[in-house]
């Protein structure tokens, strides 16, 4: 019995892996796309969910365009100083950070809710929402393997 037991384990172990390890390697296969068709396929995503008009269109791949410039400028910038040296920020730098980040999040709201009308505005909101909740899920474990703490705050 105890062998029959432990053979289970074993194929339900390596099954899983395998398939863990097939979905791996097609994402690296996947081709990257540019920037340009990350931005028109969220434009259209973005058009399905919350019925962009035409001129709201337009407004928004300048947004999205920008947003994304901005993306990829930091990302540039955090790989830069991390191949410079591993330096812990103090709290005065993280502060202000932070600060930034808010910053900008407040513009975007602004813009949004001037080119938005009332009711897309609060689809877009909702879509907000659903994403950050949805990234909090895919974040649940460091790199060290331990679960974070996830707390939902709604």
């Amino acid at each position: 019995m105890k062998k029959l037991f432990i053979a289970a384990l074993l194929v339900v172990g390596i099954t899983s892996f395998a398939q863990e390890r097939r979905a791996t390697t097609e994402r690296a296969k996947m081709e990257q796309m540019t920037p340009e068709q990350r931005n028109q396929l969220h434009l259209k995503k973005m058009t399905l969910e919350i019925d962009l008009n035409a001129s709201q269109q337009k407004e928004m791949s300048k947004v999205i365009a920008e947003q994304s410039n901005k993306r990829e400028a930091k990302m540039v910038e955090r790989k830069a100083t991390k191949n410079s040296a591993k330096k812990q920020l103090t709290a005065d730098e993280r502060f202000a950070q932070k600060n930034q980040m808010l910053d900008e999040q407040i513009v975007m709201k602004e813009r949004m809710k001037k080119i938005l009308s009332a009711d897309q505005y609060k689809k877009w909101e909702d879509m907000k929402g659903k994403r950050h909740h949805g990234m909090k899920k895919r974040m649940m474990h460091h790199k060290d393997g331990k679960p974070a703490k996830m707390v939902d705050k709604k």
